[in-house]
């Protein structure tokens, strides 16, 4: 599939685009397509979805199509790389374009595999950077195919393990790739179920469990643990299998391992950095599975707002049918938002008796005003309630409806009443703050420094609530000053975590980096929800830093003697702003602030 013709080492294209052009062309003229526009559209539509962009300069767009001839791999080479929006941000240097015909099953992912598994080699990565004709790629491979072939002597005991990363592209075919050539180059039989973009490969069968000496599962995600009951298992990041395949098989064979679902377990030494990184897991599957609802909700929003306008003292003035239908299916998608976080928080830690209890939460925060931070609290106690609940020792005749009645039931109950008694003390606090800015003098630096704090702190949660309802009262009353600094605050959040993403595109995950498109865009429109992803990903370097942003915006905003005749914020309520100039630079002070400061945050981090 890969050959002298489809090879060239010297890419000329300076963009993505004209790297994939280059290398459809190299396809074409090799006599591997049918029809080069429809596989460069195809190619397009995917890089659409996800960048194939690896890391340490590798990226390996594909596409499968019946305007390929045969399944055909072309490779390029560029001396300086072009930016891919790679996994690591660095510009990708080294092309593989792998065209699948239509009809073949999922050829395109089984080349991908074979050609990750390559890759994981240094020596291989090292020899490739050194290659400099067509004659060298073509030998590389064919003396790495040699050493696949060579055997191996046996070891006894059988491997599973199971893969997945929350994308399901790229780690989850490496960490199966490392897994598979480590355990061929030990003698260890091994057998990897991929959860991948394309779906689950490869599955574990009831018999390959029951045979297996232990079980390895390297994924960020959720996936089904209840089958690995009684065996011993070892959890760990996607990325460890790729950096210490040997460790784990042999870890495995020698039995170590916790087995799950164990009953009066004891716990490892180590048992805190295990819990850490659990959380981190579940909040993660939480954030993953809300981000396209955030998207979704804030961009129909936007738009209905944009092409709308805003009116002197009313706000947003949506009266187009049209545009108010659409600005309903934007705020719907928002309402599930909370409900969706939690529900999927609580699905990581207790599997599926997790969701019902979770959703209930969730909703229970919203409704109570508590914002993703309540939605967080009500994920995490409703995941670990349902998971006490889920091993209970019950008679055997109460075990098949244990799933669908009982846990859901007494879980739903207990969240229930632990909501109930936070959205109590959320109302009481919110008039209590309410109260003390009523206190305060209008139009002060010390105001702008509580209002900016307040509106960046939970985002749509009820502090931020209290004070954009202050600053909503004051226009009633004649004092717009509060709100002009209060219009800048809101905008800042969702401003700053996009231009952070660009700024530092290393320090993001590909999902955040495309999420930062659509923050940047909901903060023109003055949507502060447009944060609320990276907020709930990473909440100790991203609410200081847009709450340390905002606030200094809004003394900026403060100083200007900004004034905000509408009950809205963001650069959209521009034409009805007084000290339109200090508006402007209070909000691209205070955006840059907090991109820089999270970024700086996120490096000491690493």
């Amino acid at each position: 599939m890969l050959s002298k013709e489809f090879i060239k080492m010297n890419l000329s294209g300076k963009t993505k685009d004209e790297i994939l052009q280059e290398m459809v062309e190299i396809l074409d003229k090799g006599g591997a397509l049918n029809d080069k526009e429809e596989y460069l559209k195809v190619v397009r539509e995917r890089e659409a979805t996800s960048s194939t962009g690896l890391e340490e300069g590798i990226a390996i767009p594909h596409g499968k199509t019946k305007a390929v001839k045969k399944a055909t791999i072309a490779f390029g080479k560029s001396k300086n790389g072009v930016d891919f929006n790679s996994l690591d941000g660095e510009n990708s240097r080294f092309f593989f374009m792998i065209a699948a015909p239509e009809g073949t099953t999922d050829a395109h992912i089984e080349m991908l595999s074979k050609i990750t598994n390559k890759l994981l080699n240094d020596e291989f990565k090292e020899r490739l950077e050194k290659a400099e004709t067509a004659e060298d790629i073509i030998t590389l491979f064919n003396e790495e195919n040699k050493k696949d072939n060579s055997k191996v002597e046996k070891k006894e005991g059988l491997v599973i393990a199971v893969t997945a990363c929350p994308v399901g592209i790229a780690h989850t075919y490496m960490a199966a790739d490392s897994l598979i050539n480590k355990a061929t180059e030990l003698g260890v039989d091994i057998k990897v179920e991929t959860n991948g973009s394309v779906g689950v490969k490869n599955e574990l069968t009831a018999e390959d469990i029951k045979k297996a000496t232990g079980v390895i599962v390297a994924a960020d995600k959720t996936i089904d643990m209840d089958r690995f009951a009684g065996k011993r298992v070892i959890q760990v990041p996607v990325k460890e299998a790729i950096r210490i395949p040997q460790e784990l098989i042999e870890k495995t064979l020698r039995g170590e391992g916790e087995i799950y679902q164990a009953s009066n377990s004891k716990v490892t030494k180590d048992f805190s950095k295990k819990e850490k990184t659990g959380l981190y897991k579940h909040l993660m599957n939480g954030v993953s599975n809300m981000l396209p609802l955030v998207v979704c909700g804030g961009v129909l929003i936007a738009l209905s707002i944009a092409l709308s306008g805003i009116k002197v003292g009313a706000g947003a003035d949506v009266t187009n049918p049209f545009l108010k239908a659409m600005m309903d299916l934007g705020a719907t998608a928002f309402g599930l938002m909370i409900p969706v976080l939690s529900g999927y928080i609580a699905m990581s830690i207790a599997d599926r008796p997790g969701l019902a209890p979770g959703l209930v939460g969730g909703a229970l925060a919203n409704s109570a005003g508590a914002g993703f931070l309540g939605g967080m609290v009500a994920g995490f106690a409703a995941g670990y309630i349902a998971k006490w609940v889920k091993n209970w020792n019950v008679p055997d005749g109460l075990r098949p409806i244990m799933p669908i009645f009982v846990i859901p039931l007494v879980s739903t109950g207990l969240v229930g009443v632990l909501m109930f008694f936070i959205s109590s003390p959320i109302s009481g606090f919110m008039n209590s703050l309410t109260n003390i800015l009523k206190g305060m003098e209008a139009g002060s630096i010390f105001l702008a420094l509580i209002l900016g704090l307040m509106i960046s702190f939970d985002m749509g949660g009820p502090i931020n609530k209290v004070a954009f309802l202050f600053g909503s009262a004051m226009i009633t009353q004649g004092v717009p000053e509060v709100m002009g600094p209060i219009a800048v605050a809101i905008c800042i959040p969702p401003i700053g975590m996009g231009l952070a993403t660009m700024i530092g595109p290393k320090n993001f995950e590909v999902t955040e980096r495309e999420a930062g498109k659509a923050a940047f865009a909901m903060g023109l429109i003055g949507i502060t929800e447009g944060a609320i992803p990276f907020a709930a990903a990473d909440p100790l370097r991203v609410i200081p830093s847009i709450m340390t942003g905002s606030a200094i915006g809004a003394v900026i905003a403060a100083i200007g003697k900004v004034t905000d005749h509408a009950p809205h914020g963001g650069p959209i309520v521009l034409p009805v702003v007084d000290n339109k100039l200090m508006f402007i630079l209070a909000i691209v002070v205070g955006s840059l602030i907090a991109a820089i400061m999270v970024n700086i945050l996120k490096k000491m981090k690493k």
